[in-house]
């Protein structure tokens, strides 16, 4: 048994210390990033966010509505595979990932649907990225699919991140139990601080010329400003997109002056079970359900969301003096502090 005594910090645990700045305006500064990816060695330029690849997010409305202010979606892996090709022939599909696990059928239909449609960036998505058999999944599919982008995860330390690049992937999805509707924490014991988690992935990937995705634990468009800060050259967002009419949870009514009006969506993890449910007939009798089921308020369309995570970047490179988002790294400071919101009206 080993105890680490070094400190460990989440988003909550930080705040980012303002710099002397030149910047007069929002306006001045460039919140877009382009990568070189590692493997296939094509550019990507745009806003370095991902909308999560759960079914209630993960959708092609959502990839849709993201694409128009140049961020990513991982579309989730529960599509069927003619819906899927329609979609990847589409001209919609320039910032999609393809999702899919590790069991031979995931593998089976993404041959199916690249045989017949443009896939060119990938997601291996396990709860777990510590197997053995993950790592060989992700060798496999970068050997048969040498000019895609492969983005693959999830895994919170640097040996497993430099273990994933090493075996094919380009980026590496870091997170294990910060979700909003996650229960890993809870039912395993098993976690990691997500921004000391992000810091120490970053540095391991960027020593091999790899990116890291932040994956979970944004609640607040401050959140990504710490996330971008720590190193995360993408954040992935699953609670902070759901409720809008580009997902595709169940909405819920309630009668208003005689109007059917609509006030809240279901949201709930990928390991939860309702998503076992509603995929595998249930929770297997090896395993406990690790998410929950929400209700979380309707908010529309998401294009007012994400003009506020914009608008939030923007400004914090104002403070911080970073005219360039891949900047914000090298001008971050955090400063520990016990309490980073004043909740005296509304909880924050």
């Amino acid at each position: 048994m080993i105890i680490e005594s070094d400190l460990k910090l989440d988003f909550k645990d930080v705040l980012i210390r303002p710099k002397r700045s030149t910047l007069q305006s929002r306006n001045d500064v460039n919140i877009n990033r382009t990568f070189t990816f590692l493997h296939n060695q094509r550019d990507w330029t745009g806003f370095p966010l991902i909308a999560a690849n759960m079914d209630v997010v993960g959708t092609m409305g959502m990839a849709r509505a993201l694409s128009r202010y140049g961020a990513m979606t991982a579309l989730h892996k529960h599509y069927p595979a003619d819906d899927l090709i329609a979609f990847f022939q589409s001209d919609d599909s320039g910032n999609v990932f393809y999702s899919l696990g590790i069991t031979e059928a995931d593998a089976d239909k993404f041959r199916a649907v690249k045989a017949k449609a443009p896939v060119d960036k990938l997601c291996i998505d396990v709860a777990n990225g510590y197997t053995e058999r993950f790592v060989e999944t992700v060798a496999r599919m970068r050997e048969e699919n040498p000019d895609i982008v492969i983005m693959a995860g999830n895994v919170v330390t640097g040996d497993m991140t430099e273990a994933l690049l090493l075996a094919g992937a380009d980026i590496v999805k870091v997170g294990i139990g910060p979700g909003s509707v996650c229960t890993t924490r809870k039912m395993t014991g098993v976690g990691y601080p997500q921004l000391s988690a992000i810091i120490e992935c970053a540095d391991a990937a960027h020593g091999l010329k790899g990116q890291v995705c932040g994956d979970g634990g944004c609640t607040v468009p401050g959140d990504l400003s710490k996330a971008y800060g720590a190193g995360a050259d993408f954040v992935m967002l699953g609670g902070m997109l759901a409720g809008h009419d580009e997902c595709e949870g169940d909405l819920r009514h309630e009668e208003r002056d005689g109007q059917r009006i609509p006030v809240a969506m279901t949201f709930y993890g990928m390991s939860s079970d309702t998503a076992m449910h509603k995929y595998a007939g249930g929770v297997a009798s090896y395993r406990a359900s690790e998410g929950k089921t929400v209700e979380v308020p309707y908010r529309g369309p998401v294009d007012g969301t994400v003009q506020e995570i914009m608008g939030g970047v923007r400004s914090m490179m104002t403070y911080i003096g970073a005219t360039k988002l891949k900047e914000v790294p090298k001008r971050t400071t955090f400063v520990r502090v016990g309490a980073q919101l004043n909740t005296v009206f509304g909880g924050g």
